[in-house]
């Protein structure tokens, strides 16, 4: 018998692919007749957006239908006509049809908006769910357009249903062997989609717009997710780049320092001014969402922080820090990279992100080993193979390098002898501090330098640490979290007094970012706030830093008391340089921020720039406008700083 795939088991399959590609060529009809103006369509572009689009379309439809391709090939024949598999048959396909008239609808306003298909700022309405629905609602007539989804949904059914489709899929004697053939030959075509069709084979021409109107908005959405960034250049304020890189390098100017790259590049050779240079260890203690007004130094009267408010008389005590964005991720990429946060996710987190010139590559240059220490599973968010890919050694508690990691590091896992309290998020802090002064003792014995970037996690919901170690109880929330792990800071200073390495090591506690911060998509100044002290500099007394700052500024102000020479290609100034001049770069997954003393410029998509006055005192942002010369200066850090890594620019 012939084989007839209208008429088979697949034929609600092939149902919904015509209809999906129907509507989806309409909805780019539509596009085309909305943005017409700037489309600048001819005849060879009109092919090549339709011919795109259309194989975007049926990738779609391809990922759309696995699942239930799956079902199908499983189902045994006898049930193909049971009630059972009507049932599931219908809620499948309802499914599918109800997500794609809601994608339909999604991207038209989407398109009304930013005249672009999904990209990271809808990722980032999914992060941002409270905020976005919300305003959704307030925005647009949220019931009626449910409504219309479910009606459009209910009749594409219906249609379905009157045309035979579902009866001849439950009707079909469809063997396993053209149902396995049919899977294999999917499964096939989606792995060539997922190892050849990129979203950027889209962005061939010159014109945006065409570039848009050839993709397809579901698969633009997954690439973006896959991704994690937003293009700058093409949703962002821009100055020529030979303008943004004079203002940037102008900038980034200081003392001793002079650019050894071309003129679209920041990479300088720093050299001190006079004396000898010095060699310590570094720990650095990364401080999991530890705001500075957690610390009675910045007035909190709860004392909750005693050991860092008295350690901050004996360091170098930074009292107007700012975290470049509101996770760990984008704090370790200030802390690692020292560049400005660009739009979209963390770039620890991006694709592109192997063998970077990170301050990592500056301490090996110098013969220190590297090492990245977390108390939890470095697999989250990329960690691992970001380290692992940047030259650092990896102390951590998670799995085993699985198939398919593709970096090669040395990986040692803290063993469960030395684990005496762990929650989801991993090990307390004094078991971690225990792994890494255990590392800094075998180290010291080998006569080997090192570096190490300790990631804290015990200050992070649900709050739980070791029982009757403060007086507050485990797991009652964040007050007991920072109390515990400023208490776990004193105990590790307290055992690394008495070791032989002490004398010769510097100690660095600094947060990634604020609490309560990552679900914000505003930018409020205070919520990036952040503590950062630099203990037992040698040969350095204590001294405080008032002057408005960023987490990029720390290792150039402490390579500088070191008299360290050095080439680097990142945008950390010395903030002890007498030409530094107070700014900091703050920002959300879509909104830039660059405020100068006390003046803020925000860059948004749209190419929408606001500025603002802020009032530290009160925290009021008041709109008032600023220079163009300061809108230049914000442009150009955030522009170049893209570029750079687009163009494989942050390269060793």
């Amino acid at each position: 018998m012939t084989f007839n795939p209208l008429k088979s088991r697949y034929a609600v399959l092939y149902a919904f692919a015509v209809f999906f590609i129907t509507a989806s060529i309409s909805l780019r009809i539509a596009f085309i007749y909305v943005s017409l103006k700037d489309t600048e369509l001819t005849l060879k572009s009109a092919l090549s957006i339709f011919t795109k689009g259309l194989i975007f379309d049926f990738g779609v439809v391809l990922y759309f239908g696995l699942l239930y391709a799956i079902y199908l090939l499983l189902l045994p024949q006898k049930l193909n006509r049971s009630s059972f598999n009507k049932v599931v048959s219908y809620i499948i396909v309802f499914l599918m049809i109800l997500i794609s008239v809601f994608s339909f609808f999604a991207e038209f306003t989407f398109w009304g908006e930013f005249e672009s298909r999904f990209n990271f700022i809808a990722v980032d309405y999914l992060i941002y769910t409270h905020e976005v629905v919300n305003n959704i609602n307030e925005s647009y007539p949220l019931p009626y357009l449910i409504s219309g989804v479910v009606a459009i949904t209910i009749a594409v059914m219906v249609l379905l249903i009157r045309t035979n489709n579902f009866s001849d899929s439950f009707k079909s004697n469809t063997r396993f062997k053209w149902r396995l053939i049919h899977s294999l030959i999917m499964g096939l075509l989606i792995a060539v989609y997922a190892l050849y069709i990129n979203n950027s084979w889209a962005e061939k021409s010159e014109n945006r717009y065409q570039n848009e109107l050839s993709k397809a908005g579901i698969y633009s959405f997954f690439s973006a997710f896959k991704n994690n960034e937003l293009n700058y250049e093409q949703f962002y304020s821009l100055l020529s780049n030979e303008q943004a890189f004079a203002i940037t390098r102008s900038l980034l100017k200081e003392s001793g320092s002079r650019y050894t790259g071309n003129l679209q590049s920041i990479r300088k050779n720093i050299k001190p001014l006079g004396g000898e240079q010095q060699l310590p260890n570094v720990i650095m203690v990364v401080l999991e969402s530890f705001s500075a007004d957690f610390m009675g130094k910045f007035g909190n009267e709860r004392k909750i922080t005693p050991v860092l408010d008295s350690l901050a008389d004996h360091s170098l005590f930074f009292t107007n820090m700012y975290a470049t964005g509101t996770r760990t991720v984008r704090g370790m990429e200030a802390l690692t990279l020292a560049v400005p946060p660009t739009p979209g996710n963390s770039i620890v987190r991006r694709e592109k992100n192997k063998q970077l010139s990170t301050i990592g590559s500056i301490f090996r240059t110098k013969g220190y080993q590297t090492t990245f220490f977390y108390g939890g599973d470095g697999y989250f968010d990329n960690m691992n193979q970001y380290f692992g890919s940047n030259g650092f050694d990896i102390v951590d508690r998670g799995r085993k390098l699985a198939i398919g990691d593709d970096y090669k590091t040395r990986r040692t896992m803290i063993p469960d002898n030395e684990v005496n309290f762990e929650n989801a998020w991993g090990i307390c802090d004094q078991d971690l501090f225990g792994a890494v002064l255990k590392d800094a003792d075998a180290k010291f014995t080998a006569k080997q330098s090192f570096y190490n970037f300790v990631m804290t996690t015990s200050n992070h919901r649900p709050f739980t640490y070791p029982e009757r170690k403060i007086d507050i109880p485990s797991g009652s929330g964040r007050d007991g979290a920072v109390k515990y792990t400023d208490f776990a800071i004193g105990q590790f200073l307290k055992q690394a007094k008495s070791k032989p390495w002490f004398s010769n090591t510097i100690f660095i506690f600094i947060a990634d970012h604020c609490a309560s911060s990552a679900g914000k998509n505003e930018i409020d100044v205070a919520k990036y706030h952040i503590p950062a002290l630099v203990y037992n500099i040698p040969n350095s007394r204590p001294t405080r830093i008032d002057k408005i700052c960023s987490q990029i500024d720390l290792y150039p102000t402490l390579f500088s008391l070191l008299n360290w020479s050095y080439i680097n290609n990142n945008y950390g100034k010395n903030v002890l340089d007498s030409t530094y001049v107070p700014r900091t770069m703050i920002a959300t997954y879509q909104k830039l921020g660059f405020m100068k003393n006390d003046s803020l410029v925000i860059l948004s998509p749209r190419r929408k720039v606001e500025s603002a006055f802020y009032n530290r005192s009160t925290n009021e942002q008041r709109k008032e406008k600023v220079s163009q010369q300061l809108i230049n200066e914000a442009i150009a850090y955030y522009q170049t700083a893209y570029y750079l890594y687009s163009k494989g620019g942050l390269k060793e």
